[in-house]
């Protein structure tokens, strides 16, 4: 069983039960599942229909690297032709992390990845949404410990969500900050 369900059974839910008044531990919020994202965007416009294949399936193997699990791709719903985009053309992938899976990939989120993140310094309270979920972006993923950037062709970027049961803002601050999460005061 992962660190993170322990600390979670044992730590938080007391604390949370004592700071927001629940009567009921059931009542707690909690983690649902994590959700990993990337937009193909830029890197597949201009490029020919094999070359964006190519950059397509790197995108996907290092996405299944870093999460554990195969991506679904993501495909565009109507044509705008200001991004040279057309309906059906696949614009980027998605993985839903949940149970086990999402826990390992919390752990390594925050013990590893967050502090090899360039500059660092703690996560604004301003990335939660007014559900209390929290959303991270990192312009480059090379600080997952899966991928060795000597050995990558191209960089991108990702965006993960931590989608939590917590009612509003505060809920979800104070539930991810417990569990672990460097988030600023």
């Amino acid at each position: 069983m992962p660190r993170l369900t322990e600390k979670y059974k044992r730590e938080v839910i007391p604390e949370m039960m004592k700071k927001f008044g629940y009567k009921n531990p059931m009542a707690v919020p909690k983690i649902k599942k994590v959700i990993v994202n990337v937009g193909f965007g830029r890197m597949v416009v201009d490029k020919t229909s094999k070359e964006a294949e190519k950059i397509q399936k790197y995108i996907f193997n290092s996405l299944a690297l870093i999460t554990g699990q195969k991506p679904q791709r993501r495909e565009a719903k109507k044509s705008i032709s200001s991004f040279k985009l057309r309906e059906g053309m696949t614009v980027g992938a998605r993985v839903s992390l949940g149970g086990k899976r999402m826990y390992d990939f919390l752990e390594k989120l925050i013990w590893l990845v967050l502090p090899r993140t360039r500059d660092f310094k703690g996560l604004s309270p301003k990335a939660f949404d007014k559900e209390g979920n929290l959303t991270i972006g990192f312009k480059e993923f090379t600080p997952f410990p899966e991928i060795s950037p000597e050995k990558e062709k191209g960089i991108f970027g990702l965006e993960v969500t931590v989608v939590t049961g917590a009612k509003n803002r505060e809920e979800g601050i104070e539930l991810l900050k417990l569990i672990g999460f460097p988030i600023k005061s």
